[in-house]
Order: C-alpha cells, then structure tokens, then sequence
C-alpha cells in the first residue's frame, strides 16, 4: 500500500503538518503541543484504517474480476450501501450479466448452426444413397435404354429433392438466427391469394379439387408480402395433399379493428388430437402424413408468420378436414 505515491505523499505531508502544528503549539503551552500531536496520531491511524479497509474491498473486487476472466458469471456482487466502492461493484456486477447474457445468445447461435448443420446431412442422407445405388445401376453398360431413361428421371427429381431441402434449410436457419429481414408494407389480402393460388392450380385441378375464396377485397395487413406468400403455399400444398380426389378448400379473410384473419380450410383426412400439439414442429410427421413428406413445410409457415408478429393456429378432426387460422395484429401506437 505505501508504495502508492499518492499515499505515500499524503503520509508525507500529513506528517509535515503535524509536526508544523506540534512546533506552533509549543510556542503556545505544551498542553498545545500534546494536543495537537494527539489529534494528529488519531487522524492518521483512522485514515489509515480507511485505507487498509478500502484495500481489502478492492483486493475483492480484483479477485472478483480475475474469476469473471475464468469465465464464472454467477457471482453476485450487488451492493445496495453509499460509497463511490459499491457504485463500482453494481456496475461490475451490471457488466457481468451483460457478459452472461452475451454469452448464452453465443452458446444459442452455436446451437442453432449445430442443429442446422445436422438437419441438412440427416435429411441429405437418404437422397443421396438412393442417387448413389442409381449411380452404380447406370454404370451398367448392359442397361436396357427404358432403364436407363427411368433412372435419369429419379436422379433428376432426387436433385430436386435435395435442391429444395437445402433451400428450406437454410431458410429456416436464417429464420431462427434473426438475419431476414422482413418488410412493412400493406398487403392487399385478395392479391396475395391470387398470386398463392395460381402455382396450385395444376395440382389441385389433376386431383379435381374444388375451391372457394371469400373475403372484402379491401382486406390488408403490415406485413411482408414475398415471405407471406411463401408461408401460404405451405399452408395451401399442405391443404391439397390430404385433401382426397374431388374435395373442397375454402380461403376466407376478413379484417377487424384487431387483426386480419386468413383461414386456409380443407375437407382432408384430418389431423389427430395427438398430433396437433406437434403439428409446427420441425421434422415433424404426423400418423397420417403424406409419403415423401420431410416435415418443414409447416415449421417454415410457423416461423415465418411469428416473425412478423403475427399468430396462426390449427382446428381439426379426423374426417373432418383441418382449417389454418392466419392472424396480423394491428399496429398498437
């Protein structure tokens, strides 16, 4: 402690002081004198017992500090006492929490890469053993020309597999990470299930689908468009696929002073009252799931509309067909 020169200048001068004020005092009585070496000894030792004091609770604060290095963010330092000391100790323990917080969102982001990661290469996996054992099969140079030309064609939508796996993939991990950035426009509901339909309407017309549209054309939220659009199809590719030959899909929306509603409702097989829990889930396939179906589709709808703080809900029975509820909240100012 007295190698600080601060200190040690203050020693110094204090002790001049003293001295001056014996010597003054002398001149005047030696009970003066006494008097003020007295006064002089008592001021001294109380700083210096302010001192060691003040010493030992930063020696707290640096072994504090050293443990925030080791990476231990649990210590709780608050101090709820007057003093510049306990001034600087809620202000570490206010840097700590932010360091911990910090820390979590990396550990967080470190999750979501692993797991996108390991969702690309499990679902990668099979599509590229089926091309693989087509590989071999096409080497063959003894390979009748129909198989040949058969094989092609399951190399040729196997890539296609793989090309909207990775997309979707990626899409979602870009969703989960924060990075997209949605637009705040308004959105004429009508035009937007216009644009939702028309991709649909060769598959829903070769399973002889029939559909109705209802809704105010003057309908609209705040919203993003392009991304809307995309969890729509979703929605609506997910309609037409447990919907049996020659049944109905309704789309209806309206808008109120809370919200606009899209419901996107079909006359499908239903969902199970064991599956509805885990309908948004990724990867998720129901008992009654449609072949070759990876289970993302609905995970992305999910995604997409709750990052626009908007909210969507499934109602359905088995028999009954499925209705997908679609809300945008009005903006509250």
């Amino acid at each position: 402690m007295l190698r600080n020169k601060e200190i040690y200048l203050f020693i110094v001068t204090s002790v001049l002081i003293v001295v001056i004020g014996i010597l003054i005092g002398w001149r005047i009585s030696p009970a003066t004198a006494m008097l003020v070496a007295g006064t002089g000894i008592l001021l001294a030792v109380s700083y210096l017992l302010l001192l060691f004091w003040r010493y030992h609770r930063l020696q707290q604060l640096t072994q504090y500090l050293r443990r925030i290095m080791a990476g231990d963010t649990s210590l709780d330092v608050r101090d709820n006492r007057e003093g510049d000391l306990s001034i600087v100790k809620n202000e570490l323990y206010k840097m700590t929490r932010m360091l911990s917080e910090q820390q979590e969102m990396l550990q967080e982001d470190k999750d979501q890469l692993t797991d996108a990661i390991s969702d690309i290469s499990h679902q990668l996996k099979t599509p590229l053993t089926s091309m693989t054992v087509m590989a071999d099969l096409l080497s063959d140079a003894t390979l009748p020309d129909p198989k040949r030309q058969e094989f092609t064609r399951h190399l040729q939508k196997q890539l296609e597999r793989m090309e909207w796996l990775v997309s979707s993939l990626l899409t979602l991990s870009k969703l989960d990470a924060g990075t997209v950035q949605f637009a705040k426009e308004k959105v004429q509901v009508q035009d937007l299930i216009a644009e939702v339909i028309a991709p649909m309407e060769i598959p829903m017309e070769l399973k002889e689908l029939h559909w109705n549209i209802q809704g105010d054309e003057q309908t609209s939220f705040t919203g993003d468009k392009n991304w809307t659009k995309e969890a729509c199809i979703n929605l609506l590719k997910n309609a037409i696929e447990h919907t049996p030959t020659a049944g109905k899909i309704d789309i209806h929306f309206k808008e109120n002073t809370l919200y606009t509603e899209i419901i996107i409702q079909d006359t499908g097989k239903g969902i199970s009252k064991e599956d509805l829990p885990h309908i948004f889930k990724r990867f998720y396939k129901g008992s009654h799931a449609a072949n070759g179906s990876v289970g993302i589709g609905l995970a992305m709808s999910h995604s997409i509309i709750t990052s626009q703080q908007g909210d969507i809900e499934v109602m359905s029975r088995l028999g009954e067909g499925t209705s997908f509820i679609v809300k945008f909240y009005k903006q509250i100012i």
